[in-house]
Parts: structure tokens; sequence; C-alpha cells
């Protein structure tokens, strides 16, 4: 009966698999897939050898790096400039900061953060004893199997 079901599904694997040929084959006689992806769309490892792949790849992996580079050097000059201008209009009085209530808030953050790192979290606390419970069962099921060694 096991038997039957195996060849069953291995028709309906074949059938299927014949099925999506057919769908991709009349997909590529077709005119707009053509105009669109050309006559010899398909995997990209069957057209190119190895050269001709690792020379596109090298050359593709060296502009990207070239345009991450200005583009983060462009991102960092306007983060930079910011500054540069607000510490400006602060100097000139375009902006005026409360030093107190900055102060005042800082402190408060402060106060924050040692209340919350003489503690650990709730997730911390959860997974530590997770591993200290799998931990023991290992060492006792490791210390069962070899009663004469002290582990």
């Amino acid at each position: 009966m096991a038997e039957k079901k195996k060849d069953k599904s291995e028709e309906v694997v074949e059938y299927l698999l014949d099925k999506s040929e057919e769908v991709v084959d009349y997909a590529k006689k077709q005119r707009w897939w053509n105009k669109i992806f050309g006559k010899n769309s398909g995997p990209v490892a069957e057209k190119y050898d190895v050269a001709t792949q690792l020379a596109i790849g090298g050359v593709s992996g060296w502009c990207a790096g070239y345009l991450f580079q200005k583009v983060g050097k462009l991102a960092a000059s306007a983060v930079g400039g910011g500054f540069f201008l607000l510490q400006i209009a602060n100097h000139t009085g375009y902006i005026k900061v409360d030093w107190k209530r900055v102060e005042r808030d800082v402190n408060k953050a402060k106060k924050q953060l040692k209340l919350n790192t003489e503690k650990p979290s709730k997730e911390v606390r959860t997974k530590v004893d997770e591993s200290i419970k799998e931990n023991k069962v290992k060492y006792m099921e490791a210390r069962s199997c070899h009663p004469k060694k002290n582990i």
C-alpha cells in the first residue's frame, strides 16, 4: 500500500515537472518574454565561463564598494556639517541651550541606568536559568556514564 502511494506521488511530481517545463517553454517562445529578457534568458552560469563570471563579479563588487565609499563620505560630511552649523548657531545666539535642564536630564538618565544595571532583566535571567539546567543535566549524565572519573 505504501508503494502505491509513493508511486502515485512520484507520478504527480513528474506530471507537475512536465507541466512546469511546458509553461517555461511556452513563456520563452512569447514575444513579450523575448523583448524583456532576450532569446537566451536563463541561468548566468550557462552563458559565461568561470573567468568571465569572476571578472564581472569583481568589477561589480569594486563599483559597489566605490559607490558606498562616496555615499558614506557624503553622509558623514552631512552629519558633521549639521553639528558644525548647530555649534555656530549656538555660539552666535540663534539657539539658546538650557544647560541646567540638560544636566538635570542627564543625571536622571544616569540614575535610571544605575537602577537597571544592578539586576539583570527577566529575559536574561530566564536564559541563564535554562542554560544552567541544561548544563546540570549534561553534567549529571556525563558523571553517570563515567562513575570512576571525577568530572
